[in-house]
């Protein structure tokens, strides 16, 4: 009888155990969903097409920008702020410059802040949904077309909100791993 039970409370402990360890597994993609789709954590939503209603009430919009200290690009802003009509389209440039004697790729991450906004700030295009490949001494301008969704107004804390700020921060990829992802593409619309 003492071994039965023993071994129904092994068998209890290793099923926790498993549990523990699938949702340590699944925690970060869901995380990642769970901000994308609410907004949570400061993190923008993402649109096809522009906001259709625009309203008579303005916001300013400031741009940040950084990098890993291991990427050897320079990176920034080219205007620090915009100040436009909520729901309407704003567009706004970032600049790249490759300085060293190779290609470099990066990917940006992105947040806005106040977190209690993200749910509103809304992309419809950024250089932040693809990697970027900077070759030697190349510079770029990258845009990043938003709006700020109407539904703010009618938050309980969001509404209250006067600035938004957009802040991007680029990491180095694995150009090779890359390159040969994008090398298979490439060959896979010539067949």
């Amino acid at each position: 009888m003492s071994n039965n039970i023993n071994n129904r409370t092994a068998l209890k402990a290793v099923g926790v155990v498993l549990f523990m360890g699938a949702l340590a597994w699944a925690s970060v993609p869901l995380y990642d969903w769970f901000c994308r789709t609410t907004g949570f954590g400061g993190v923008p939503q993402t649109a096809e097409t522009a906001s259709e209603m625009i309203l008579d009430k303005t916001i300013k919009v400031r741009f940040d920008a950084s990098i890993d200290r291991d990427l050897e690009w320079q990176f920034y802003p080219l205007e620090r702020e915009l100040k436009l009509k909520i729901g309407e389209t704003g567009l706004a440039f970032y600049e790249a410059y490759n300085p060293t004697n190779r290609p470099i790729a990066g990917t940006a991450s992105y947040n806005v802040a106040p977190f209690d906004a993200g749910a509103y700030f809304t992309k419809i295009a950024c250089f932040c949904f693809e990697q970027q490949i900077l070759q030697p001494g190349e510079r770029v301008q990258m845009p990043v077309s938003f709006y700020v969704d109407p539904g703010i107004v009618k938050d309980r804390d969001a509404k209250f909100t006067k600035v938004i700020t957009l802040s991007y921060t680029f990491y180095e990829t694995d150009l090779e791993k890359n390159a040969a992802a994008l090398l298979q593409v490439e060959a896979t619309k010539f067949n």
